[in-house]
């Protein structure tokens, strides 16, 4: 079996291509390059003091679950580019890395264009990390807790569509760890990596049935410019009741909850 995964290059990410790699005879990896110090140094995100903080907490955050991952794989062809320069690539300049039989999308730019086609066409899965249609946009579970619904933190497995987290939805990946906000929002994210490598390698993932999302369930449609500074010292100062609200299954699809 041969996969193909267009991703970002924090550590979390190389976690998932090792993890994809242990299932795969060969991984074909596309990845897109961003700083490792977000908050520190000017990248996806602003540099200043506030979002260095915040976002020191979240590499702690990311640390403590997935380590210092480096890509290990040896079945690996690797392309690396520079954040936001996938939609500036050719079908015939991927050719190399198009010829798998799974395609998996997480933590890419949002991909446009003859490229988002094919893998529409091939049934690319995509992991949006947000309760969609709950959240859907950027900072997804950023604003769950912001909006005190940390029963709506967590992933979602989708197949890939032209819109922005508009795919049919294959499951949620949900966690039951909830020591600190951070902590819980990056534990989900190893939720939606676990279940999704486990769900290939066993093939249950080919059964599920997509199932159309209901727009009239959405809460929040983020973007990347409304996730401020103001909002995160909002954000810092919130009493965020990590246990008050219960799973309710009728929420969630086909839910994959990650254990203490």
């Amino acid at each position: 079996m041969k996969i193909t995964l267009f991703t970002a290059n924090q550590s979390r990410h190389n976690y998932l291509i090792n993890l994809l790699s242990s299932i795969s005879d060969e991984i074909n990896v596309v990845q897109e390059n961003d700083t490792l110090f977000p908050g520190n140094k000017e990248g996806h995100y602003p540099a200043s003091d506030i979002y260095k903080l915040y976002f020191d907490k979240v590499i702690e955050a990311q640390e403590s679950l997935f380590g210092n991952n480096y890509i290990k794989a040896k079945n690996l062809n690797l392309l690396s580019l520079k954040e936001g320069d996938i939609n500036k690539c050719t079908i015939n300049q991927l050719e190399n890395f198009l010829k798998s039989d799974i395609y998996i999308v997480t933590g890419s730019s949002f991909i446009k264009g003859e490229l988002a086609n094919f893998l529409i066409r091939k049934k690319a899965l995509s992991i949006h990390m947000g309760l969609a249609p709950y959240y859907r946009g950027t900072d997804c579970n950023f604003w769950a807790l912001y909006d005190n619904n940390p029963h709506l933190v967590g992933a979602t497995i989708y197949m890939l569509s032209e819109g922005l987290d508009t795919g049919k939805i294959l499951y949620h990946a949900l966690s039951e760890i909830r020591d600190n906000p951070f902590l819980y929002t990056m534990s989900t994210v190893k939720s939606a990596f676990n279940s999704l490598a486990d769900r290939i390698a066993n093939k249950t993932i080919f059964n599920m049935m997509p199932i159309r999302q209901d727009k009239n369930k959405e809460i929040r449609y983020s973007k990347k410019k409304e996730f401020t500074e103001d909002k995160i010292n909002e954000f810092s100062k919130k009493n965020i009741e990590l246990n008050k609200h219960i799973f309710k299954k009728n929420l969630y699809v086909n839910p994959f909850i990650l254990k203490k």
